[in-house]
């Protein structure tokens, strides 16, 4: 299927480098508009030089931590309509067993993972409902099907997203917005 992304304004929640920054070079080669966001303004930095020398296109970038209340909604009052949202965030941090677990960890994990994800589709979706379509893309992990040692809040978060996904499709479909997850399994990152 031949799909015209040219013009599209997409979303990549993490988008400044790794899986995200991949995900915008390859919508900018398409010629979408990415639309990066990341809590991190030296990487925003970064990637916007990257997509520019291999694309000649200037990519919009947001810094926030969509892992806090608040922050998602302060975005979506600026970002204007977005035709794809791409939900990459997301990191693991720690491995340890359960019974040894750092509890920071778990809630950076947990507060990344799926808040940031349900914080920001609640501010991206309704714009989608209203201008009747759009994509979501949720980043996940083999991690949400399988389980691995020590990974046991990770592989949890990550099993949220697949559910979170699923539920995602069944609401919104009447609305004329796809949702679809990719789930990759082990990826060179820096976590």
């Amino acid at each position: 299927m031949n799909l015209e992304l040219t013009g599209q304004r997409v979303l990549i929640t993490g988008g400044s480098k790794g899986i995200g920054l991949a995900i915008a070079q390859a919508f900018a080669a398409e010629g979408a508009k990415p639309v990066l966001v990341s809590r991190d303004r030296a990487n925003l930095a970064h990637a916007v030089q990257a997509i520019e020398a291999a694309h000649h296109i200037t990519p919009e970038v947001f810094e926030a931590d969509l892992g806090l209340p608040g922050s998602a909604e302060k975005l979506c009052q600026q970002v204007g309509d977005i035709d794809v949202l791409v939900n990459n965030a997301g990191l693991a941090a720690g491995l340890s067993p359960l019974h040894e677990g750092n509890i920071d960890d778990w809630e950076q994990m947990i507060d990344t993972n799926i808040k940031g994800l349900l914080y920001i589709t609640r501010g991206i979706a309704p714009l989608m409902v209203a201008q009747g379509f759009g994509h979501i893309l949720n980043i996940g992990s083999i991690a949400g099907r399988e389980v691995y040692p020590q990974g046991n809040v990770y592989c949890a978060t990550k099993h949220a997203v697949d559910a979170l996904n699923k539920g995602m499709r069944i609401d919104l479909l009447p609305h004329h917005i796809k949702v679809s997850a990719i789930n990759p399994g082990m990826v060179e990152t820096e976590f």
